[in-house]
């Protein structure tokens, strides 16, 4: 009996005194996962401000092109007149109107091009966007998993998940 009570003394001495060095572990555990918590959010809004900076540029180039082809339409328009001898055309010849025709669908086509790849940009910065807030939505329903649970959650990848 005697042996049995020190035993049992014993390892009850011996949780207590590993019950702290678990606390300390738990606090350890838990800065370093707030700490990849805040790393993660600052990230992310890294992430969102250059996706707005160049959503904020897409946008400032889409106004430049519009307004190429408004004075371009307003050009066409002229030389069409001039082609067609509704309008005074004294000052070139027909040849030199057609070249110079040919060359303004020319470009309107190019900037036509160039604003279907500025439309495709902004809406792959749309869809990151998009991604980025259901990435987010699942880290915070994953944390409430986790809190629920006890446990700390982490991504497929390997990375923890707040």
């Amino acid at each position: 009996r005697k042996q049995a009570t020190e035993y049992s003394t014993s390892s009850s001495d011996e949780e207590f005194e590993s019950k702290p060095s678990l606390t300390h572990k738990a606090k350890r555990a838990l800065r370093k996962r707030r700490k990849l918590e805040k790393e993660t959010k600052q990230l992310i809004k890294q992430e969102e401000l250059k996706r707005l900076h160049k959503a904020q540029a897409v946008q400032r180039q889409l106004e430049e092109l519009e307004e190429r082809q408004r004075a371009l339409e307003i050009f066409g328009v002229e030389l069409e007149r001039e082609l067609r001898g509704e309008a005074d055309s004294g000052r070139k010849d027909e040849n030199q109107m057609l070249h110079e025709w040919f060359e303004l669908v020319m470009e309107k086509n190019k900037l036509t091009r160039y604003e279907s790849e500025l439309l495709i940009i902004a809406q792959e910065l749309e869809l990151e966007d998009h991604q980025s807030r259901l990435e987010q939505k699942l880290r915070e329903k994953m944390a409430i998993d986790g809190k629920s649970k006890g446990t700390v959650c982490s991504s497929p990848q390997g990375q923890t998940m707040p």
